[in-house]
């Protein structure tokens, strides 16, 4: 798997004009490496990522795969819930209690975004790869954590 891609590139090349929960409503298939920085222990994630449409007008983010760490090996799961922001290019993630975690963006001047977790800071930034295709990196640094997950989705057939 290839890292998102900073590469300087045309405006319209790298992210289109798009309303992204249109975008995203679907099943993908996610590949993700995972790098602690600290001690140098390497993992993997494969699996899906669905965003199923709720009746408030948002998505519900479903991931489940496996997952391959040196102190675990086996299913892994995850929940968020996305809300319209005030722009159709972007979204509101929450986590599944409600509380706020990030806004999910591939438009060049809102693709990052941070999220403070006691005490370490979650850096996020999202790559729009084509219509079939995204990426997303979370660099986590703190004195708890040390680490790098990359994340590709591919739109399942």
């Amino acid at each position: 798997m290839k890292p998102p891609s900073d590469a300087a590139q045309p405006v319209d090349a790298v992210q289109p004009v798009l309303d992204l929960l249109s975008y995203l409503a679907g099943a993908w298939l996610a590949e993700r490496t995972m790098l602690d920085r600290a001690t140098g222990s390497r993992g993997t994630f494969t699996g899906v990522v669905t965003f199923t449409e709720t009746p408030d007008g948002g998505l519900l983010l479903r991931e489940e795969g496996t997952m391959h760490w040196p102190s675990h090996s086996g299913p892994a799961s995850r929940e968020y819930v996305l809300r319209p922001s005030d722009q159709p290019q972007a979204m509101d993630v929450f986590f599944r209690d409600g509380r706020p975690f990030h806004r999910m963006s591939f438009a060049p001047e809102d693709r990052h975004d941070r999220h403070w977790c006691d005490p370490d800071t979650y850096r996020v930034s999202y790559t729009w790869e084509g219509p079939q295709e995204f990426s997303y990196a979370w660099d986590v640094q703190g004195p708890a954590k040390d680490l790098l997950l990359q994340t590709r989705l591919r739109k399942e057939p």
